[in-house]
């Protein structure tokens, strides 16, 4: 009888869960962590810093030049790529920043989609293969100052006047609003809550960006007023009315974030094995120290945790069978469970966890933000427990 050789361990990967994932989805993986180490990290704590990317238009071509906008469509200039793949992107790209991830995930999931989706095909030709190559940059018009979880309350208003359509109203919490050259805005109607296409020249529509962000700092927040912007009726979507429209779309961001979570967790968790591999005090590294390993220990189950949830409920969504509820569990757990990994990790760094020399409470601050939008943790709760008992505890 033979021995064979065990692998080594990677205590960035304890579980080995790489070997679950094919030649192609690790390509993937492989190529957009090295975009992320060229072009994002020697940068990104100064645009944190800053609260501004200099050239965010410029990033999103390249994003586009990788292939990495709309990657899970197919189509008009889109990759095609499998969930999983587009997943692993994520989960590379928020590693980085959760505001890079957020561009990309706003642009594919929520601008790109809705398009794709429910698009007429003229629509569909006019924007999409822009977008995908990044040389327009797409929003979505959602969330108001009045109407953020439930959006069904939206007051922005889209009323028909001879062919045209005319809407008025506020958006608000915009991710890429003053970047764009095309928003998706939801709107009331007669007909009942519509989406339509929103060049951003058209006159009487203006963004403006939020100062004073703590959070998600590298990315541009914007607020979007509509006065008596007039549209022609081909500037509706015509294949979807009512909250199926826009619940959908979030429903395909929210799979991003649940993979992009975790990839803000394995940066602060790496950052900790780091630092307590290096940092000596009482004439040992800390590393040495049952408290400190007990915090890696725990880092390190709760990441393999939610790597494997993220990557089942890939699996589930390639099959066909991946339910809202589950995207729900996923975005809840994950989120919530980085949020945890940075801030162990910010203790094992001590007072450095608190330095932009470090990515840990910039990944902290970040996860503020998403564990809010997408859905709270309140709504998450809520869905999946009208899931468990049949309930509805919304109203």
């Amino acid at each position: 009888m033979t021995s064979t050789a065990l692998p080594p361990f990677d205590p960035i990967d304890p579980a080995g869960i790489d070997d679950l994932l094919s030649v192609e989805e690790r390509a993937v993986r492989d190529t957009v962590r090295r975009f992320c180490e060229d072009r994002v990290l020697p940068h990104v704590a100064t645009w944190f810093d800053d609260a501004e990317i200099p050239d965010a238009r410029g990033l999103t071509k390249e994003l586009g030049s990788h292939g990495l906008l709309g990657m899970h469509l197919t189509g008009y200039g889109c990759a095609g790529m499998s969930a999983t793949a587009y997943g692993l992107a994520c989960l590379e790209l928020e590693a980085a920043d959760s505001g890079v991830r957020s561009l990309v995930s706003v642009q594919g999931s929520l601008a790109m989609y809705p398009i794709w989706r429910f698009g007429s095909e003229e629509q569909k030709q006019e924007w999409l293969p822009r977008m995908a190559a990044g040389e327009a940059v797409g929003c979505f018009g959602l969330t108001e100052p009045d109407a953020g979880s439930d959006p069904g309350s939206m007051r922005t208003r889209a009323r028909r006047d001879g062919d045209d359509w005319v809407l008025d109203g506020r958006k608000l919490w915009i991710t890429n609003g003053s970047l764009a050259d095309v928003a998706v805005v939801w709107a009331q109607t007669d007909e009942w809550i519509r989406g339509f296409v929103v060049p951003t020249r058209t006159p009487g529509f203006s963004a403006h960006d939020i100062e004073h962000k703590l959070s998600l700092r590298a990315s541009t927040t914007s607020e979007l007023v509509l006065d008596g912007v007039r549209l022609p009726a081909t500037a509706v979507l015509p294949e979807v009315v009512g909250l199926k429209g826009p619940l959908s779309c979030l429903n395909e961001a929210r799979f991003g974030i649940t993979w992009g979570a975790m990839g803000a967790a394995r940066a602060s968790y790496a950052a900790a094995v780091s630092y307590a591999r290096e940092r000596t005090q009482f004439g040992r590294p800390i590393g040495g120290f049952q408290l400190t390993q007990q915090k890696l220990a725990d880092m390190a189950v709760e990441y393999t945790l939610g790597v494997m949830l993220a990557l089942h409920l890939a699996r589930r969504k390639e099959a066909g069978t991946l339910r809202p509820e589950q995207v729900s569990l996923g975005k809840l757990n994950n989120v919530r469970k980085a949020l945890e990994i940075c801030r162990t990790a910010r203790t094992v760094l001590g007072a450095n966890g608190i330095s932009l020399e470090y990515p840990v409470i910039r990944h902290a601050a970040n996860l503020e933000s998403v564990l809010t939008y997408e859905g709270t943790v309140e709504m998450h709760t809520l869905v999946l427990g009208q899931a468990i008992t049949g309930e509805s505890a919304f109203r």
